[in-house]
């Protein structure tokens, strides 16, 4: 079968990486792609936004499953399209996308639903949000609507950051489109993970549980970022409680979903804040997690094509999940900068010799490739990923790959990992 990935990040890497381990697939196609993806999918230079000419392409080339890596052409309607022209598309459609797509939305289909989170208002005028600031006092959490590549989640420490919080995403308009409202909601404390599921919108399958590392630095201190590293499985999340968050959190929103007509296909991501064995819901996404792919894609030992495929048609009571009962770790290596302003262009060395290292892999990110010279061409710019019988031994192997590797102003935290281990 032909395959076509959607996106030129990390995950999308991953979700190459795996799936062209299938021998299911002759042919996989990735749209943009990046330099490494460029090894395993022929890349095709269509933007992951540009629903039209990907539509078009898939028809052109028979493509029998496309994938979708980014949240964006999903919030846009990408698998409403596709299904239109009778295309396969694993991922949500725009109404059920609209959980990640609207910060507001989400929050007020858990409150209606019973689904645990964060105390919150949401607002349109900026006059009442920092009023209701002003009444509640900090610290707060001052979210934007829609999709801004995570960025636009500001915690606040004091009144006055709220009040200046909300200027940046409603007069400032730092983050464009997507601060028309804003949703103001507790600080919650504790402990953070992501919990991930499979769903044909009936059958529920919840995959390992992962932590990402959103901050910038060491100690989670600094600006938020896309994510600067991630682990699975997640110590924090026991037995018991990943019991309580597949029953309290992922199943009872599907079937909200599918009672407020906007039944949910394709994978589920739950951003969950632990606190005193307590599971409550920070934010839902519609795609995989980048960077949490990298290490669940290293973990998981079954074929993904047929478990895509199962989602798509609706048969996901027929498939059957493996995953390792080991452990995997990945640090982004990013540009100097990043999340705020970074240079392109700088030759990356020592990906060849990181090759040789059993049980790692490198998916990029940010690059592109010039003669032959990788170079840097993103903030994010590589996923070191080793898998391990432990985190510790997994955090080890990813830290020596990470060594090997230069490029200049590279950036990168050293603690990835450091609460498990801790544990």
């Amino acid at each position: 079968m032909r395959v076509l990935v959607v996106g030129g990040g990390g995950r999308e890497h991953a979700l190459v990486w795996k799936i062209a381990q299938s021998p299911l697939v002759d042919k996989i196609y990735c749209a943009p792609g990046n330099a490494g993806i460029a090894r395993q999918a022929e890349c095709v230079e269509i933007p992951a936004e540009d629903i039209a000419a990907l539509r078009r392409f898939a028809l052109q080339e028979a493509v029998d499953l496309t994938v979708v890596g980014p949240e964006a052409p999903l919030c846009a309607g990408i698998m409403d399209a596709f299904a239109a022209r009778g295309l396969k598309l694993f991922g949500p459609s725009r109404k059920a996308a609209r959980i990640e797509g609207s910060k507001v939305f989400a929050k007020t289909l858990m409150a209606r639903h019973g689904v645990p989170t964060a105390a919150f208002r949401t607002f349109d005028s900026t006059d009442r949000a920092k009023a209701y600031v002003d009444i509640v006092g900090a610290p707060l959490v001052v979210k934007a609507d829609g999709l801004a590549a995570g960025k636009a989640v500001i915690v606040c420490r004091t009144v006055e950051e709220a009040h200046k919080a909300v200027n940046r995403i409603m007069i400032e308009g730092e983050f464009g489109e997507a601060g028309g409202q804003v949703v103001v909601e507790e600080c919650l404390e504790g402990e953070e993970a992501s919990v991930l599921a499979l769903t044909d919108g009936q059958t529920i399958a919840v995959v390992p549980s992962c932590q990402d590392h959103k901050p910038a630095y060491d100690g989670d201190e600094g600006p938020n970022t896309g994510g600067m590293g991630a682990y699975s499985p997640a110590p924090v999340v026991t037995a018991e409680l990943l019991c309580l968050i597949e029953r309290d959190i992922i199943v009872q929103t599907v079937h909200a979903m599918n009672r407020e007509d906007r039944a949910y296909n394709g994978v589920l991501y739950a951003g969950i804040m632990i606190s005193d064995d307590t599971p409550r819901v920070l934010e839902f996404n519609c795609r995989f997690g980048d960077p949490e792919m990298q290490p669940l894609v290293l973990r998981l030992k079954s074929d993904i094509v047929p478990l895509l495929l199962a989602v798509t048609e609706g048969r996901l009571d027929e498939a059957e999940i493996e995953w390792d009962n080991g452990a995997a770790i990945c640090v982004v290596m990013a540009s100097g900068g990043y999340p705020r302003k970074y240079e392109k262009d700088k030759p990356i060395s020592g990906l060849e010799e990181v090759e040789q290292m059993e049980d790692v892999v490198v998916f990029h990110s940010g690059t592109r490739r010039e003669g032959g010279r990788i170079l840097t061409d993103g903030g994010r710019v590589l996923g070191v990923t080793a898998r391990a019988p432990t985190i510790a031994e997994a955090q080890k192997r990813a830290y020596q790959a990470v060594e090997k590797i230069h490029f200049e102003d590279a950036h990168y935290r050293t603690d990835i990992g450091w609460r498990a281990v801790g544990r």
